[in-house]
């Protein structure tokens, strides 16, 4: 298994379990999947992009950064900035559990943008996770 899917997996189950993220989304609704409309609310895990770390000469580490968005119906960004704040909490808890032969070296939120959907009534947040997977 790649150090990407093995990552996926991990944060989604972090989300899932994770009873301040199911207060604001579902766990149904926490999702990898390319549809619309996406439930309200919903996270979408995204694109994403790896590098080797270059951290060890075996070259055991890959830098992962994953985009997960955030939908939900509203007037305005709070809900969106409620759950990514969430999100950020829960990915700061402590290292993620990872299936056997990964270990999570670190994990956090870089960044989050918030944005307005064309739609009119639905708000969007990115939110981008960066991590370092390593071999083990």
């Amino acid at each position: 298994m790649s150090a990407e899917l093995v990552f996926q997996k991990g944060l989604r189950s972090r989300l899932v379990a994770t009873p301040a993220v199911t207060a604001l989304v579902p766990a149904a609704s926490i999702l990898d999947r390319n549809e619309r409309p996406n439930p309200d609310p919903s996270i979408v895990i995204g694109e994403g992009v790896s590098v080797d770390d270059g951290g060890t000469i075996g070259r055991t580490r890959t830098r992962i950064v994953a985009d997960l968005h955030v939908w939900k119906r509203e007037p305005s960004t709070a809900g969106c900035k409620a759950i990514a704040g969430a999100i950020r909490a829960t990915v700061k808890a402590g290292r993620l559990a990872l299936d056997s032969g990964f270990h999570c070296v670190d994990a956090y939120v870089s960044r989050t943008r918030f944005l307005r959907d064309s739609d009119g009534l639905t708000s969007h947040a990115v939110v981008t996770v960066e991590a370092i997977i390593e071999e083990v």
